[in-house]
């Protein structure tokens, strides 16, 4: 009996073992071992290294190193000026593995590469190669296709509106729209529901800032701004419009530059949406008349 009694015994702590290494495999199926995809980034391995990641998050997507280490990648080809690639996988971190850390860093970084790959050379899905015809004008381009003549010019370097038949250039298919958030004081552009950038912005005092969806209907750089007591030119320092105006099709609001950035990210605006002149400049050259603008609280 003694002998049966022990056999059993036996028998369970062998089962108990194997129940502890199954278990102790799959809560370890959380953890990727990084080291031989970080030797090879060091490398500059780095499609190599990509490969391997994406097979790791086929299998374990839930595994937690994964934001960590495609954010070092994402790194190393911006080092490299890889900068689509670079997009992409900050673009992957913000949609899959927004556990990193340093989530801000990455948005932040995106940003910044959408805008760098907007005003470049270089072509990606959301643009389109266009053989300049004869009577051609920036102008009558940028209408055609829905975008801005600045934002042509800033794509293919051009100094003046002046182009030649039978040349090519990069233009953006994009269609884009705006987001404001009240309640965290930000602004986001979108293109195609994908984000292209997020800024700091100051909305209306005691949230007076109007929520709902609008257009835009004008754009002036170097506003004039008319107060109900006098009319402030665009270089006054008096003159809170900032750079530029961008205003919506309810008449008095719209979005626009400051000669307060430090009240960037509160509410401290009649209505308006305010932003730093040189965020609010480069927003300008991106979004043509007619982009839809939404509102939140």
């Amino acid at each position: 009996m003694n002998r049966i009694l022990a056999g059993v015994g036996i028998g369970l702590a062998g089962i108990g073992l194997i129940i502890l290494v199954i278990f102790g495999m799959k809560n370890l199926g959380n953890n990727v071992d990084v080291k031989h995809i970080e030797a090879l980034i060091k490398d500059s391995k780095l499609d190599e290294a990509k490969i391997i990641i994406d097979q790791i998050a086929e299998k374990k997507p839930d595994a937690k190193a994964l934001g960590k280490i495609y954010f070092e990648l994402a790194g190393s080809y911006e080092n490299k000026n890889d900068i689509v690639k670079a997009r992409d996988l900050y673009q992957l971190i913000l949609k899959k593995y927004q556990n990193v850390e340093n989530i801000s860093e990455v948005q932040d970084k995106m940003g910044k590469l959408n805008i760098a790959i907007l005003f470049s050379k270089v072509v990606t899905d959301k643009d389109t190669l266009y053989v300049i015809e004869p009577g051609d004008t920036l102008i009558n381009i940028a209408k055609k296709f829905k975008t801005t003549v600045d934002l042509i010019k800033m794509a293919n370097s051009l100094k003046s509106e002046n182009i030649k038949a039978r040349g090519k250039l990069k233009i953006s298919k994009a269609k884009y729209k705006i987001l404001v958030d009240k309640s965290q004081n930000i602004l986001t552009l979108l293109s195609d529901d994908d984000i292209i950038k997020v800024y700091r912005v100051s909305t209306g005092e005691n949230n007076c800032t109007p929520v709902g969806n609008f257009k835009i209907v004008n754009k002036i750089i170097d506003p004039v701004w008319y107060t109900e007591k006098a009319m402030v030119p665009a270089e006054s320092p008096d003159n809170v419009l900032g750079s530029r105006w961008i205003g919506f099709n309810l008449p008095g609001y719209g979005i626009h530059g400051t000669v307060s950035p430090e009240k960037i990210g509160q509410q401290a605006t009649k209505g308006c949406v305010r932003m730093i002149n040189a965020e609010v400049e480069e927003l300008y050259k991106i979004i043509p008349i007619g982009t839809e603008v939404t509102i939140t609280d």
